[in-house]
């Protein structure tokens, strides 16, 4: 599939908004030394957390697994550095709940000492499903904020064929710029990235998708292009509209095409991965490097020296600020994400995990604080600019009626969270957090639903295995009963245990008939038992 620059699409709604990006990116990419204590989380993607594989005390190296995979939907933890495992205990995590989740804490020794690597070998002389076991044992998940595990979007299965990889570039909303340094500064890990992963796929196709404000990272990515062999990659620089780096929205400007509801891209033959992801699956390919670092755009108005810095995962979120110059006198909120999807945080304690893009120290005028909320007006605004084509009113009433039938029948699961119904709403309605507590409490009953199926199941079950066994003991004493009353008659094979028995009762009824007639009775005292009586007179063997 050919994908022609000047003739691309537009998806529906969709803003225009401030970037604020160009602060972040005035100074070069550095690297965030380690600090003192890494805190590892082991649910770092979407899916079953990792189950550890260390105790406490004991001495890891670099790249070294320190959590398997749990399940199929889950990838490994692996040691950003060399040192000693500390404990695995209940920490803060980056989340919006606040809760603090299981966590491997390591303490670095400060020689950053590499667990011994397999030598890499040529990727093209690896089948897919080889390239997908190395990039699953690698650790490495989406790295565009879902953080769903890469090597099940690299699987495709037989029956599907992929025509085009897309490599989502966007990098649409405000403030975050950390794939825009990746392109600019490493964009020959991103091609030959997208290369292992078209090569995965068997994708005939292979599109980077960046918007057209990112001209820099474009010629880095073009300029690599020229020194790869293959030419089946293609750069395309797509008009600059939250949030075009939406996956559906992407694929719709760049193809036409348009995801189904409750569908995937690969229903309709694409699959769409993050630059980031890509250069994630070059360096585990090519250098035998898992995830254990990510690069995170630090920025606003409350941190002293926004840029883009190189995190070892699982460093706290103090330390990076610390890197980048400390708070400002101008700190209102702590954000990880962007302004339009992100989420406050209440400490930065926090660590960096695989799927940290932005840490956003927002100043007072950078996140004001939220306005009353007032009676919806159905102007028809959120209609207007939502890129998913729904109807966000609808389903702010619904889901403020708790009506979750009705939010499904509106397609509440395709809303991707983006936050522009809520931009312009002019009665300031957080709509999005609607959405999310719909969304959540779907979630919830659905589980209850399953655990009162399978409880269900489980005492029907045993009310019929009850009920067969009662069934089977009544049959067994029918038999008993039956073998009792009609013993087996001339010509009837009998049981040879019941014969046996039969015999047996037979015996001892003709011994007492015995003991009762009188004259059986002399002769026994006759003869010592069991004796056979003689014909006549014995007779010595002496001659007398």
């Amino acid at each position: 599939m050919k994908i022609d620059p000047h003739n691309l699409h537009r998806f529906h709604g969709g803003l225009h908004l401030p970037g604020n990006k160009e602060v972040s990116l005035q100074r070069p990419l550095a690297r965030v030394p380690l600090p003192a204590r890494l805190f590892l989380p082991l649910q770092q993607h979407i899916g079953t957390p990792a189950e550890p594989c260390v105790e406490p005390g004991e001495a890891v190296l670099k790249g070294q697994v320190l959590a398997y995979a749990e399940g199929y939907v889950s990838v490994p933890v692996h040691a950003p550095t060399s040192g000693t495992i500390v404990e695995v205990s209940e920490e803060p995590v980056p989340h919006p709940s606040g809760l603090a989740a299981r966590c491997v804490v390591l303490e670095p020794d400060g020689e950053d000492s590499w667990l011994q690597r397999p030598r890499p070998g040529e990727y093209r002389s690896l089948n897919p499903s080889a390239l997908r076991n190395r990039i699953r044992e690698a650790g490495i998940v989406g790295l565009g904020g879902a953080g769903f595990p890469s090597f099940i979007k690299l699987n495709p299965g037989r029956r599907r064929k992929v025509e085009l990889l897309v490599l989502n570039g966007a990098e649409c909303e405000p403030y975050i710029t950390c794939d825009d340094m990746l392109m600019r500064a490493r964009p020959e890990e991103i091609i030959q990235g997208a290369e292992i992963m078209r090569h995965a796929l068997g994708a005939e196709q292979c599109v980077i998708g960046l918007e057209d404000n990112k001209p820099e990272a474009a010629g880095a990515l073009r300029e690599a292009l020229q020194q790869s062999p293959d030419a089946r990659v293609q750069v395309i620089a797509v008009p600059a509209r939250y949030p075009a780096g939406g996956e559906k929205q992407l694929i719709q400007v760049l193809t036409g095409r348009e995801v189904p509801s409750h569908g995937l891209p690969l229903d309709i033959g694409i699959v769409c991965h993050n630059v980031a992801t890509a250069a994630a699956v070059f360096r585990a390919l090519v250098r035998a490097e898992p995830l254990i670092d990510r690069i995170v755009t630090v920025t606003g108005a409350g941190v002293k020296e926004p840029r883009n810095v190189e995190v070892a995962i699982g460093t706290p979120l103090r330390d990076v600020i610390e890197f980048c110059g400390g708070y400002s006198d101008d700190v209102k909120r702590l954000i990880v994400g962007g302004p339009m999807m992100g989420f406050t945080l209440d400490s930065d304690q926090v660590p960096v995990t695989k799927t940290t893009n932005c840490i956003l120290v927002a100043g007072h005028a950078e996140a004001p604080d939220p306005l009353p909320a007032l009676p919806c007006i159905r102007c028809g605004a959120c209609v207007d600019v939502c890129p998913a084509n729904l109807l966000p009113q609808q389903l702010y009433w619904y889901s403020r009626a708790r009506d979750f039938e009705k939010t499904q029948d509106y397609h509440l699961f395709d809303c991707i969270e983006c936050g522009c119904c809520a931009q312009v709403c002019p009665s300031h309605i957080p709509l999005v957090q609607y959405f999310r507590f719909a969304k959540t409490e779907i979630w919830s009953q659905e589980r209850e639903k399953r655990k009162a199926d399978h409880a269900r199941q489980r005492h029907e079950f045993h009310l019929q295995r009850l009920e067969q066994e009662k069934r089977e003991r009544e049959e067994r004493m029918r038999s008993k009963k039956e073998a009792l009353e009609h013993p087996p008659g001339a010509g009837e094979v009998a049981d040879p245990k019941k014969a046996a028995i039969e015999a047996a009762l037979a015996r001892v009824r003709a011994k007492q008939a015995a003991r009762d007639d009188p004259r059986t009775a002399r002769e026994s005292n006759l003869r010592q038992p069991d004796e056979a009586p003689t014909a006549g007179p014995q007779v010595d063997k002496t001659g007398r």
